[in-house]
């Protein structure tokens, strides 16, 4: 059996953790196993960002280890990152050092065209990066609603993805059933990304490269709540780990 190619999946701080009795680095197990079944290997890197502004050499020199790169949910990116003049009041768990360290693992890993699969936040971290800009409340109410004020936190809907995209061919459906939790989503594109999947209410629910390299896709959904038992979702995670793989073999 070859082995496993390695993916590096950022830590999200905590607050807190049962298994602990100081906060902590971790990530959903949901989405470690999502990777494990794939045939991965996820790494968990620690944030380093002092300040809030990472390091480009150090980032790009810690990436070099690995095969491929997951960008996960958490909480909301700092308004200030993509220009917002003032915060709304539902934007939470911001952390500076966090934004920091994923929106360069986001340039680095797009630069280097390292294979890269962002969820929720990380959809949000990779539009950012690329100079978009976000809504950063859609669940009604304030000045910024991003639109009709269709709730998507903790709610499953429907979700139509362009059938020409990737991440159509990589599920093999037009329609699937997203397990959302996100208040914020994309406003403008970043430069260079199209949107390849929308919720009923409009909302960008999946973006791509518009240039139709396959090694990147982005969803705004949580795929890892429902990969075990909906194929669908699993495969995002299995062509991860498949362009990981045809990386680690070419070198």
């Amino acid at each position: 059996m070859s082995a496993r190619p390695l993916i590096a999946v950022p830590a999200r701080f905590s607050a807190t953790s049962s298994a602990l009795d100081r906060p902590a680095e971790a990530n959903a197990r949901a989405l470690i196993e999502a990777v494990w079944r794939a045939g991965g290997e996820p790494g968990g890197i620690h944030p380093h960002a002092p300040g809030g502004t990472a390091d480009p050499g150090e980032v790009r020199g810690r990436l070099a280890r690995f095969d491929g790169l997951l960008l996960p949910g958490g909480g909301d990116l700092a308004p200030y990152r993509y220009g917002a003049g003032r915060t709304h009041r539902a934007v939470y768990d911001v952390d500076d050092e966090q934004d920091g360290f994923d929106l360069e693992l986001a340039r680095q890993a797009l630069a280097c065209r390292l294979p890269l699969l962002a969820v929720c936040r990380g959809l949000q971290v990779v539009n950012t990066a690329l100079g978009g800009t976000l809504h950063q409340d859609n669940q009604g109410g304030g000045q910024d609603t991003g639109g009709p004020g269709h709730g998507h936190r903790h709610v499953r809907h429907p979700v139509f993805l362009a059938p020409w995209s990737v991440v159509a061919r990589v599920t093999g459906t037009d329609k699937t059933e997203a397990s959302c939790y996100h208040h914020q989503h994309v406003d403008r594109l970043g430069e260079g990304l199209k949107a390849t999947a929308r919720a009923v209410d409009g909302t960008v629910e999946a973006v791509e490269l518009a240039d139709g390299d396959d090694r990147f896709m982005a969803v705004q959904w949580h795929p890892e709540d429902t990969a075990r038992t909906d194929p669908a979702q699993q495969r995002l995670f299995d062509a991860l780990v498949r362009a990981a793989r045809r990386r680690a073999e070419r070198e």
